[in-house]
């Protein structure tokens, strides 16, 4: 079953783009898709843009994960548009990553990486942000349980926050990155001990090693984002504060 609405950060390239594109070809797609951009202007919009001429459920907002005002003033305009049903599913997108070595890393590049990857997805996720719409969701919904078209927090992680896996360690070390989604990962468990209460299902999700202009991935970004979207209408409540991975494969933290 597809969410009503769903707000995806970090959406003007890569998989957020992806998945918002994904997510408005559904058979039967979401009432609102709410895609995020830190910049407005600029080509990284350029593709989104275009969208928006093509679909009248789809809404371009200005959103920085590192700005509480802009947080503030997103959830405003969200609020506008979903009312009192509230907001179904929020994905948490947005990202950086720095390529560094244990000799290399250094405190600006790490704290900046912990910032955006980490902090990021605690703040939009907060009471002040966007909880009170997906409690509101959660309330409104007539399912039993947990569920992504009742009301979720998605963490979009990565294996090389995996502890016990270490992936790839030998080609990129990355220790910053690795450190902030390792704690992502953690900041999902915390949150699927709390906010099941109010109905919200909390998960991380790893989209797999997709190719990008960064990185030459196994899966293309079409590939990855139709597996997930597949696979969050599948998650229950016995899926809640798990790692998972776009095939719904758990992963060790």
């Amino acid at each position: 079953c597809c969410p009503v609405s769903v707000l995806v950060t970090g959406s003007s390239s890569g998989i957020g783009l992806g998945l918002v594109k994904q997510f408005l070809t559904l058979p039967i797609p979401p009432r609102w898709v709410f895609a995020t951009s830190r910049e407005m202007d600029g080509p990284k919009c350029k593709e989104i843009k275009v969208l928006l001429s093509q679909y009248q459920n789809l809404v371009l907002l200005q959103l920085d994960v590192t700005d509480l005002k802009s947080i503030r003033a997103a959830v405003e305009e969200v609020r506008k548009h979903v009312g009192e049903r509230g907001l179904t599913l929020l994905v948490n997108g947005a990202g950086i990553m720095f390529f560094s070595s244990l000799q290399t890393e250094n405190a600006k590049d790490m704290v900046a990486e912990y910032t955006v990857n980490t902090v990021g997805p605690l703040q939009v996720s907060q009471v002040s942000a966007f909880l009170p719409l997906l409690k509101m969701a959660a309330k409104r919904s007539l399912q039993e349980g947990l569920s992504c078209s009742k009301a979720a927090i998605v963490n979009l992680s990565s294996n090389g926050g995996s502890i016990e896996l270490m992936p790839k360690w030998d080609k990129t070390q990355n220790v910053g990155y690795r450190c902030s989604k390792a704690a992502l990962n953690m900041l999902t468990k915390c949150q699927s001990m709390e906010y099941p209460n109010y109905g919200i299902l909390c998960v991380s999700v790893y989209p797999g090693f997709v190719r990008t202009k960064l990185t030459m991935g196994d899966l293309s970004v079409e590939e990855s984002v139709q597996e997930i979207i597949n696979v969050l209408s599948t998650l229950s409540e016995v899926d809640n504060g798990t790692f998972i991975d776009w095939e719904g494969r758990r992963l060790p933290w």
